[in-house]
């Protein structure tokens, strides 16, 4: 995984075999905590949608120590396949090898990632409804959750309104026209 500071990043990863990464409500929340603990002291995090196979991430790294942001993801994931582990009773690990990196090279794609990932609940038949979704950041972004993970400003600067950054997630949506446009 290679991470160049004051790049933006698309990370993924999913579970072995399809299994279930996020068993529960609380599997979800805890994922979280430890992503904030490890992670987001390194990064902004302009978007996050966790499915329950695989998670999502839009990340722009802020810290000139990419080792350490590196290692972090890493304990990430180590940390919660341990817990999961111990909860479950199972061996082994969680996640498929290594944490997908795509480098995002400009804010076009970057709204196009950032409208994948709140997509993702919908196209897989998840929720009716984006905000329907509760791992996802688009709740952030709409008012309904004011959480502090998300990092609002590159939205805030690209919409003029919560409305017009709803006309443009659910434009990709029902129209069917997502192109992932990374470079």
């Amino acid at each position: 995984m290679e991470l160049q500071p004051n790049k933006y990043y698309h990370l993924y990863n999913r579970s072995n075999s399809h299994e279930l990464l996020f068993r529960n409500r609380d599997n979800y929340i805890y994922f979280l905590s430890k992503y904030r603990k490890y992670v987001l002291p390194f990064v902004n995090t302009l978007a996050y949608c966790l499915m329950p196979d695989h998670f999502h991430l839009s990340i722009y790294v802020k810290s000139n120590d990419s080792i350490t942001t590196k290692k972090n993801i890493g304990l990430l994931l180590s940390s919660y396949t341990k817990a999961i582990n111990k909860s479950f009773s199972r061996v082994g690990s969680l996640f498929q090898h290594h944490t997908k990196t795509k480098l995002i090279v400009d804010d076009k794609s970057l709204l196009t990632v950032i409208s994948y990932l709140h997509q993702n609940p919908k196209r897989k038949n998840l929720v009716n409804n984006l905000e329907d979704w509760e791992f996802s950041s688009y709740r952030d972004y709409i008012g309904l959750r004011n959480g502090n993970l998300v990092d609002k400003t590159f939205i805030q600067k690209n919409f003029t309104s919560i409305e017009s950054f709803k006309l443009f997630s659910l434009s990709k949506v029902e129209k069917n026209k997502f192109i992932y446009e990374l470079h």
